[in-house]
């Protein structure tokens, strides 16, 4: 049991509290359907209910969780809708930024991206489900962020906990080694058409990847 410090504050307790609870569902430890009771997690973190209670509001919020009845909160079942939505808005905006990256993007950049697709081969290799998951999302992000575009990071912040979670799904993990690296290729070439065109195959590929791994073959349109 983790217990904070006397001058931990309020706020601080409630974010420990809720990136260890996110992590948790995005990484498979919480599954769809368990149960967060207030109590159990208070006596758990060795903190009062309040902050666990803020925490569970977030995770609401930012759809990880939803009220099954006033008393009971459960990890949410994921439909092909809620997938098939946010991969429509992973496709508008992902591949928008990857256009923009071939052309904004600087060789410290580049380098940057080279680094973590090494990261992503070891972990491929050692078979590291959390650590390729991670590295993955640190991968996307970098290109979002290449694309030097404020407004497009925001656009995608709010859903980006809950792509890192479907995506998790996926388990075509050297497929996804090749996609990326082809992604970094068409980027550093500074075509844009070519970028976008290898964002919008790669999102392609792993919606139905995603959707077969949550729902089976019946279920990809």
């Amino acid at each position: 049991m983790s217990s904070p410090t006397k001058t931990e504050p309020l706020g601080a307790v409630r974010e420990r509290v809720l990136s260890t609870l996110r992590q948790e569902i995005i990484a498979g430890r919480l599954r769809p359907g368990d149960r967060l009771v207030e109590r159990e997690l208070a006596e758990r973190f060795g903190v009062s209910r309040v902050p666990v209670r803020e925490a569970i509001r977030a995770l609401v919020a930012e759809g990880f969780v939803h009220f099954e009845t006033p008393r009971r909160t459960v990890v949410r079942r994921l439909t092909p809708s809620d997938v098939r939505e946010l991969f429509e808005l992973r496709e508008a905006l992902e591949v928008y930024a990857a256009g923009l990256a071939a052309a904004r993007a600087t060789p410290q950049d580049l380098a940057e991206v080279e680094e973590l697709l090494d990261l992503a081969a070891t972990a491929t290799g050692a078979a590291d489900a959390e650590a390729i998951t991670d590295i993955n999302s640190r991968l996307h992000d970098r290109i979002v962020a290449m694309a030097d575009n404020s407004l497009l990071i925001e656009a995608l912040e709010p859903v980006a906990g809950r792509l890192r979670w479907m995506t998790r799904r996926n388990e075509e993990w050297a497929q996804l080694l090749v996609e990326h690296r082809e992604l970094y290729e068409a980027i550093a070439s500074g075509d844009p058409e070519r970028a976008r065109a290898h964002a919008l195959a790669h999102v392609r590929t792993n919606y139905r990847s995603t959707v077969r791994q949550l729902f089976g073959e019946a279920e990809i349109p």
